[in-house]
């Protein structure tokens, strides 16, 4: 079985910033695809960023030049360093991943999500 779990959420002033992890494992052959995704409330769940196993990123608009995704694939390992956070950057914050667990078999695997809370 695969397990992917994040951690690193809370809550932060605006301007503030924070560092969300995304930790993958179980019964794991490759990683794909990584994105971070989040849903305010009463909203959709929206792609925030994504991030190729190669490495090749790409954003939302409304966090260009604010959010960096990472990861380490050695760790099986995704980040999100969040800065100059904004209210409505306020949402549950989820990690999903492609992940094979065989070269004949993949799935896409989301965490439980972290509550992430801008406010003064």
């Amino acid at each position: 079985q695969v397990q992917v779990v994040e951690s690193g959420g809370g809550l932060v002033q605006p301007g503030g910033s924070l560092r969300l992890s995304c930790a993958a494992s179980g019964n794991i052959f490759s990683i794909y695809d990584m994105g971070w995704y989040r849903q305010a409330p009463g909203k959709e769940r929206d792609l925030v960023a994504l991030i190729t196993s190669g490495g090749n990123t790409n954003y939302v608009d409304s966090v260009k030049g604010r959010f960096t995704i990472s990861r380490d694939n050695a760790k099986n390992e995704m980040y999100l360093q969040m800065n100059s956070l904004k209210p409505e950057d306020t949402a549950v914050y989820y990690c999903n991943a492609e992940i094979a667990t065989s070269p004949w078999s993949k799935g896409n695997y989301w965490g439980q999500g972290t509550q992430v809370t801008v406010s003064s």
